[in-house]
């Protein structure tokens, strides 16, 4: 059974006081099991609404669970997705400050910036090479408003509860080398993840559904049903090709992206 609106308002006004607070909340699932992904949606688009009533703006998406191993583990079969808001957008170079997050873990991806609009249905990867003026690096930082492990129980959240939560987003740092979609191969970009010096992670951008883009041509279709649509200038975050790695203050990455170019910064 659906959540009433109510509930749905307090839910996501306890994610937009969880995130300001940087305190935790325990799972949703936990206390509405017959939760669904429709109400995980529809609690995240209400928290967009707090935010936006601050007057934040939306300047992206995210697409999360790309991989077929996230999948199986959140027992889905396709990826989730949220905005990205504009105070997530971070420099790199430098330092990030930590208290920003309640427990940060750092994802490899890459970004397409989108120069003109995409709506559904129908839209191809193709359609998504052809609409982008450039892909950039990015690396970004999810968290955990809601916890990823039950305070006592140590169950796993479910794709529910990471769907109310931003679908785990909290932060974005592009840089490196942007290039234009059709300059190279984009299921072999690669990428080396250091933290600290030591690598902890690598990977392809092929393990994003075959091909990055694949992944924008989902998300423009899965709005089109609600009235929305990739817009020009939107920043779309494609998918993680590598393992979450988790960050303390004082822990530095160097993300290396071959031909890409680099991006650097530290949690401080």
């Amino acid at each position: 059974m659906p959540l009433d609106p109510a509930t749905i308002q307090s839910l996501a006004r306890q994610l937009y006081e969880a995130r300001k607070s940087r305190t935790p909340l325990r799972h949703f699932s936990r206390q509405h099991p017959g939760m669904t992904v429709a109400d995980g949606y529809a609690i995240q688009q209400a928290w967009v609404r707090l935010e936006l009533a601050d007057g934040r703006t939306i300047k992206g998406r995210k697409i999360g669970l790309t991989s077929r191993a996230m999948q199986q583990a959140s027992q889905i079969d396709e990826p989730d997705y949220a905005p990205l808001m504009d105070d997530m957008f971070l420099a790199g170079g430098g330092d990030i400050p930590v208290n920003r997050f309640i427990a940060p873990r750092v994802e490899v991806e890459l970004a397409f910036v989108l120069g003109r609009p995409l709506e559904g249905p129908g839209v191809t990867l193709f359609d998504v090479l052809s609409a982008t003026d450039y892909v950039s690096p990015a690396v970004e930082i999810i968290d955990a408003r809601i916890e990823q492990f039950d305070r006592e129980t140590r169950a796993m959240r479910k794709v529910t509860d990471t769907i109310s939560d931003f679908a785990a987003n909290a932060g974005i740092v592009l840089g490196g080398r942007p290039v234009r979609p059709l300059d190279v191969d984009l299921r072999w970009v690669g990428a080396i993840l250091h933290k600290n010096g030591v690598v902890e992670e690598t990977g392809l951008a092929a393990a994003v559904l075959n091909h990055p883009a694949s992944g924008v041509a989902w998300l423009a279709n899965k709005l089109a049903p609600h009235g929305e649509r990739l817009n020009s200038g939107d920043v779309v975050l494609a998918g993680s090709f590598t393992r979450p790695v988790h960050a303390v203050a004082g822990d530095s990455f160097h993300v290396d992206y071959g031909p890409l170019a680099s991006i650097s910064f530290r949690f401080a």
